[in-house]
């Protein structure tokens, strides 16, 4: 076990000075792979593969990338929201605007019409005293026209 440490311990150069230390470094690598240790591009010893370890470090650079997208989504779709809020508060605005508008005019048009009864009313009252006044007036004519003619009857007389 000490000649398998020893061997992995050796740089590059050193291993491949002499076939029997390459047997014995591949020996070694074998040995420490089924063991689950392994040599990286730079001879140090790591325990994940090193296939394994360019995978993890592709996955944490896609994971980086992606959480900046979501980021960025919800930067994105945060900005919608408080759009559409507002748009929904101003168009909230405009219908009570048009609500107060609608009511205005039905109260308007109610006193328009409250009015208009008002008059109705006035001129047939006016128009009661004008044939009242008529009938006065003709009734005093037909009083004057008596007087007239009895004066003229009482002056005849002398």
């Amino acid at each position: 076990m000490t000649h398998l440490l020893l061997a992995a311990t050796l740089s590059p150069s050193e291993q491949n000075s002499s076939r029997e230390a390459g047997r014995e470094t591949a020996m070694a690598k074998d040995i420490l792979g089924e063991a689950g240790l392994h040599f990286d591009e730079l001879n140090k010893l790591r325990v994940l593969d090193p296939e394994v370890t360019q995978q993890t470090t592709e996955l944490k650079e896609e994971c980086k990338d992606f959480v900046d997208k979501i980021g960025q989504f919800q930067k994105i779709v945060g900005g919608l929201i408080e759009l559409v809020d507002q748009l929904a508060k101003e168009a909230e605005n405009e219908k009570m605007k048009a609500i107060g508008a609608r009511n205005l005019l039905k109260s308007i048009a109610k006193q328009r019409e409250a009015q208009q009864q008002q008059l109705r009313a006035l001129i047939a009252e006016k128009k009661m005293q004008l044939e009242r006044y008529r009938v006065e007036y003709e009734a005093l004519c037909k009083v004057e026209a008596e007087q007239n003619e009895f004066i003229d009857q009482f002056i005849f007389q002398k």
